[in-house]
């Protein structure tokens, strides 16, 4: 059912875990379909120099949350707001059709804590 690519970020997923003094939070999905999605970012100058994630879900959520984190570290704020769940996919070689959903959190994911990032600049 899943690639070798996508079974990797699962077994092994990169960037587990939160970053407490985050400068962005985005939380996505519910409990009833069971998958949630949290990506804390850490941005210094414009670019994204880190960023974590907590998933609770299927392995395709998992797999989907550490590729997208992957693919945002070391980027600008304005590629990573081009990030979508079609560049996931593509990243991890491929998702099996009714899996594609577990994509698009992390792509609301990242859209959420950029959003979460610019209202605590425009606070201060």
């Amino acid at each position: 059912m899943y690639n070798e690519k996508v079974l990797e970020n699962f077994r092994n997923p990169q960037n587990v875990g939160e970053i407490p003094d985050a400068d962005g939070v985005g939380t996505v999905g519910n409990a009833s379909c069971g998958d949630i999605m949290q990506i804390f970012l850490k941005i210094e100058n414009g670019i994204v120099v880190d960023a974590k994630f907590k998933t609770f879900g299927c392995g395709a959520a998992v797999a989907t949350s550490s590729m997208a984190t992957q693919m945002i570290i070391g980027k600008p704020i304005e590629e990573v707001e081009k990030v979508t769940n079609r560049a996931v996919v593509e990243a991890l070689e491929g998702l099996p059709p009714q899996k594609i959903h577990c994509s698009v959190l992390a792509e609301e994911a990242i859209k959420k804590a950029l959003e979460d990032y610019r209202s605590k600049k425009a606070a201060e």
